[in-house]
């Protein structure tokens, strides 16, 4: 028999973490461990873990406060896979798994492996709640429209047609000269037909869907201040009718802007420029691409016909009187002014950031206005336009309250899914998006806080806008993954698979300047310093990740071939046709393919299989396919040792190289890596990208 002491020491050495594979812990909420991962209300749910084999004593799921024991369903060389079945869910839930060996407890929840309980993590289910599955992973692409393709230009804004904040427009006959430091009423001829002619390059490419920025009427070229939601700038459409005078010299009155007044409030122009966009989106749809628009519901601009601050409709008797004009406007509640005793002309609206050329919209106190709004929502939706959903613009800010700004996206939901059920709602939002994405508002957003900031501060050390280098975070794998886990818990799995994962933007920075390391914007340095000293080493890595991270990568137009710049409105070029870089567009093209190809890229699992500084490694699994990523951003080569057997990757599997970039280029020659030991060992080039795969079927 054992003496005590023996027996002491070998329940120490059973109940120690030592005993415990921690790396083979896990589960998510992915079809992988969560079936079905999006489930309708009252379906059975699967959910499973993932242990070493014969490795723990029991695993049990707490969901909300009800604690159930998991069995083992299957076993394989490497692990055990627990179950349990969830019968008839109809709400809500939240869960954590409970991980026993020995006198140990771990709790495991989306951030965390560890013996103290955060319930902050938890991961969470809704059911009803279903996410659009064409964007799962789908390649997203951005167009400014007025800097994309000019492709018919009888419809150009005229130099001098109207006046837009305190300046005549202009039209710019150079399509390669650079932004101005204000910009907003320049316009180069870029349109919808430009799009449509573009389509089979976009499809080349890989396109799956494409993002506009605002279309509809409105005098800048950003169009972020709408001036009628139910049409389509001829601007960007088409202009039949086209008569009346320019700006006289000398003067700013819009209501002598006659040639204006006709192409914008004439129904012939409106009707024909509604088709264009029907045509576009026909044209997509053949080719298997979406279109979504850019929907800026929280405040419209002072030209909007409800406010006419412009006086453009004001002698048209198909058009009612604006609220600036008269206190008697059937849109008077559509604004909040502050002085009732201020009319004619009363310019005491609020407006959002104290913009007058952006008046708030009012939804609280006019119903007539959230219902016409919900109507758009469906309208755009709806056949004959057929568009597949809505881009949301700052919309954690409509409304006056949070409260409010909650019942109306549930209200915009309810309408927009019952028109057409596949389209996506995705908002513009920064910071923590957690309380939209319940399964009652949005499906998801636009990406910064576990995409864009997390990569640009790693790979380049500099803020989104050019404005801060920070070289504490340059490189540093602690920030990188800490920010990824934290906001990646936000999202529940079918909204991470279907956010907009952006390098670059309109608002921002393009992604091949903040390669150079500079802090500066185009009225400090100048537009050609954008351009100067930037890495195209750097940027193909961050395309690498792009391509390989979970949810939808989505590509600024011009990243591809090459176009650089400065925040806004430097960052709004134009395309270079004729003067694209075409390697960056067949690196592209390349990493497309291959996020297409591989279902671990497109629907698996995400694990962390290293970090150093200036180095991380991740990958992403399901049962039966591995790829494993490694981009190493320093200057020296690395020898790493990467944890393969987390991807469920066993000994003497071949793992191929499919793709490595460098500062030079990139090579999609096939090498392949024998994995021994739990691992696979290899030597990674200095500020390179490598993604190797294996398919373990």
């Amino acid at each position: 028999m054992r003496d005590d002491h023996s027996l002491r020491l070998l329940e120490y050495i059973y109940n120690s973490t030592s005993i415990l594979n921690f790396g083979a812990l896990y589960s998510d909420g992915t079809e992988n461990f969560c079936s079905p991962s999006e489930p309708a209300v009252g379906d059975d749910i699967v959910l499973k873990f993932r242990t070493a084999s014969d490795n723990v004593d029991g695993v049990y799921v707490v969901v909300n406060d009800t604690r159930y024991e998991m069995h083992v369903v299957e076993t394989t060389a490497l692990f055990d896979y627990y179950q349990v079945v969830l019968p008839h869910v109809t709400e809500r839930i939240r869960y954590y798994y409970e991980i026993h060996a020995g006198r140990v407890v771990v709790y495991y929840n989306r951030v965390s492996k560890h013996k103290d309980l955060n319930r902050t993590y938890d991961f969470e289910i809704c059911p009803g709640f279903h996410t659009p599955d064409w964007a799962k992973g789908a390649i997203f692409y951005q167009i400014y429209v007025d800097r994309f393709c000019n492709g018919d230009p009888s419809n150009d804004v005229l130099t001098n047609e109207y006046s837009y904040i305190g300046q005549p427009v202009k039209h710019v006959r150079d399509w390669n000269r650079y932004p101005e430091n204000m910009d907003v009423g320049n316009f180069y001829g870029g349109d919808l037909q430009g799009v449509i002619n573009k389509l089979d390059y976009l499809k080349n490419l890989g396109v799956d869907a494409i993002y506009l920025n605002p279309i509809f009427v409105s005098p800048s070229n950003h169009k972020y201040d709408i001036q009628d939601y139910d049409y389509v700038d001829p601007h960007f459409g088409k202009i039949v009718k086209d008569t009346g005078d320019l700006l006289p010299a000398d003067s700013l009155d819009n209501t002598k802007a006659t040639r204006y007044i006709t192409r914008v409030t004439d129904k012939e122009n409106l009707e024909a420029s509604n088709q264009v966009f029907i045509t576009l989106v026909e044209e997509a749809h053949k080719r298997g691409m979406k279109v979504i628009l850019d929907g800026v519901f929280n405040h419209c601009g002072s030209f909007n016909k409800w406010m006419d601050k412009e006086k453009i409709y004001d002698k048209n008797p198909d058009y009612p009187k604006g609220a600036y004009l008269t206190g008697d406007s059937p849109y008077r509640k559509y604004f909040r002014f502050q002085d009732e005793n201020a009319w004619p002309d009363n310019g005491s609206y609020n407006g959002w950031w104290g913009h007058d050329t952006l008046p708030k919209l009012n939804y609280e106190e006019s119903k007539e206005l959230y219902d016409y709004i919900l109507e758009i929502g469906r309208k755009w939706v709806s056949p004959p336009f057929n568009a597949d959903g809505w881009r949301l613009d700052v919309a954690a800010d409509l409304g006056y309250s949070e409260e409010f700004n909650h019942r109306f996206w549930r209200d915009f939901r309810k309408a927009v899914k019952q028109a057409n059920p596949e389209a996506i709602i995705l908002a513009e939002h920064y910071g923590d998006p957690k309380a939209w994405l319940l399964g009652d508002q949005w499906d998801t957003v636009m990406n910064y806080s576990a995409f864009m900031e997390p990569i640009t501060w790693f790979l380049t050390g500099v803020e989104k806008h050019s404005d801060e280098f920070r070289g504490d975070f340059l490189g540093n794998p602690d920030m990188f993954i800490g920010s990824m886990r934290h906001y990646m818990s936000t999202f529940m799995a079918g909204s991470l698979q279907v956010a907009m994962n952006e390098l670059s933007n309109h608002d921002h920075s393009r992604f091949l300047t903040r390669t150079n390391r500079r802090v500066g914007r185009i009225h400090t340095l100048g537009p050609e310093a954008a351009n100067e000293d930037v890495n195209k080493g750097i940027f193909r890595q961050a395309v690498v990740f792009q391509m390989t991270w979970p949810g939808a990568p989505t590509i600024y137009y011009g990243d591809e071939a090459g176009v650089a710049g400065w925040t806004d409105p430097d960052s709004r070029r134009t395309y270079p046709w004729g003067h694209e870089d075409h390697d960056l567009i067949n690196f592209h093209r390349e990493m497309i393919r291959i996020h297409k190809q591989y279902d671990a890229l497109m629907k698996g699992s995400l694990v962390q299989i290293h970090s150093e500084f200036k180095c991380i490694a991740y990958g992403r699994f399901t049962r039966k396919q591995a790829v494993a990523v490694v981009i190493n951003s320093d200057y020296n080569d690395k020898k790493l040792h990467l944890h393969i057997r987390h991807m469920g990757v066993p000994n003497n599997r071949t793992m191929r190289r499919i793709m490595l970039t460098t500062e030079e280029g990139y090579s999609i020659d096939s090498q392949t890596v024998i994995t021994q030991n739990n691992q696979m060992s290899v030597v990674v080039p200095k500020m390179s990208a490598v993604v190797y795969v294996c398919n373990m079927d």
